[in-house]
């Protein structure tokens, strides 16, 4: 009931929200760029595309550059956000590699929603386009979402599966989030942007504060928390060097203007390495493409589907329709009596204790009589993938490669993110290094 009240309400929201964005009339400083001689001239521009031009461009930033209009707002805070960016010559190549995954999808989304491009190149702010980013705060996912404000707009969220880090159902909330925002700030999208960062309540009072003192209430005016003073000029500031690379002399990796992936039905809760194999891709790269789905298997509480690399659909069909009742994932729901352990119900089973622990969220070794557990059986997956402490893994020493992620290497030593995390005490919104050496632990065997 609650989801479709929040439905309800956004849609009526939305229908009465026009695209327009309120930018100060009052003057603001200037910091210069790299060609002053040019400086008025390349703000004041609004990139367009050709007129002669009706074939769609190969690469998604020039589709993405043809839409900008952002870019002509210049102050000193969006100055200080590009200068930072200038800095960071990796940023770009490592935001590009993972575009090749999410960004097209994104940039449909915001089209078809008829919202400023602007809008798609938000999750390289919030997370650098990583879907397994986890802030302090416990913002999750692509679009940086809290788990209060995800159950708040109706995203799954369990221990199967975090819609917070599905590409889709983010995407999906995060954009209504943003159009109702939108709405509620006087069609002001800088005022949404701010509401998005550090919550609306919190701008609401900032606006009325400065509205009691004759003030004026738009987003440059008014006092909010660094963070959020900082958040909107970061994205403007992105805008302008995706908007004009070469006046930045930056180059920015091309990323295909077409889809990355397909969805296909998985007819039933399934483990991803056996889907993985059926659709001949590696793990790591299922995973990337399902950064929700938190465990080995899919999860059985939503759409029984998972998202494939193009071209991989018809043979994943095929071997799905093939599975027999013993390859799927099943389960058993067996009642704790008096005077049984853990290791007792796993030898009845013939599993694993680790893996009772890990899908029925038992620390320790307390069970009661009377709960009930979960117990996966009828399948040779259970032994192959069972988790298992981190006393009872090996420790294993890893250099960072060129290209590498973090989804990338638990993918190949079949270990979790958050473990790797956890491990090596990582910052989640950093990108990894080339030589930088993690801690990981393994199944031994």
């Amino acid at each position: 009931m609650l989801y479709r009240f929040i439905t309800v309400f956004y849609i009526s929201v939305f229908l009465a929200a026009c695209q327009t964005m309120s930018v100060p009339d009052r003057p603001v400083a200037e910091t210069p760029v790299p060609n002053q001689n040019q400086e008025q001239e390349l703000f004041s521009k609004t990139v367009t595309s050709p007129t002669e031009s009706k074939k769609p461009p190969k690469d998604l930033w020039v589709r993405i550059r043809n839409q900008l209009t952002w870019q002509s707002i210049h102050n000193e805070q969006i100055g200080h956000a590009r200068d930072s960016y200038l800095r960071q010559p990796n940023y770009l190549s490592v935001v590009a590699e993972r575009a090749d995954l999410y960004l097209y999808y994104i940039v449909e989304e915001v089209e078809r929603r008829g919202l400023p491009i602007e809008v798609a190149l938000l999750p390289l702010v919030e997370s650098t386009l990583n879907p397994f980013a986890t802030s302090s705060e416990r913002a999750a996912g692509l679009w940086q979402i809290m788990p209060a404000t995800g159950k708040y707009l109706g995203l799954e969220q369990n221990w199967w599966y975090d819609g917070r880090r599905d590409l889709r159902d983010s995407t999906r909330i995060a954009l209504d989030y943003l159009e109702a925002l939108y709405a509620e700030f006087d069609n002001d999208w800088m005022l949404a942007l701010a509401a998005y960062n550090s919550g609306k309540g919190r701008v609401g009072r900032a606006r009325k504060a400065n509205a009691k003192a004759g003030l004026p209430t738009d987003y440059w005016s008014l006092k909010l928390p660094r963070e959020t003073r900082h958040y909107v000029p970061r994205l403007i500031a992105l805008s302008q060097i995706v908007a004009f690379p070469e006046a930045f002399n930056v180059k920015i990796p091309p990323v295909p203007n077409k889809p990355a992936f397909i969805v296909a039905a998985t007819g039933g809760q399934i483990e991803l390495a056996r889907a993985a194999s059926l659709a001949e891709i590696e793990l790591h790269s299922l995973r990337a493409l399902n950064p929700g789905q938190l465990r080995w298997a899919t999860s059985p509480d939503v759409a029984q589907e998972l998202l494939l690399p193009v071209g991989t659909k018809a043979q994943f069909q095929l071997g799905v329709a093939s599975l027999t009742e013993a390859d799927r994932v099943r389960w058993e729901h067996y009642k704790i009596r008096s005077g049984d352990n853990l290791i007792n119900i796993a030898k009845k089973f013939d599993t694993e204790v680790g893996l009772l622990r890990e899908v029925n969220n038992i620390r320790g070794s307390m069970i009661r009589a009377g709960d009930t557990l979960m117990i996966p059986y009828g399948s040779d997956w259970a032994s192959s993938l069972a988790m298992v402490t981190k006393q009872e893994r090996q420790q294993q020493r890893y250099r960072v490669r060129r290209g590498d992620s973090l989804y990338r290497i638990a993918g190949k030593f079949n270990v979790s993110v958050n473990d790797i995390i956890s491990w090596n005490s990582l910052n989640p919104g950093d990108y990894l290094q080339p030589g930088q050496r993690l801690t990981l632990y393994v199944s031994g065997g």
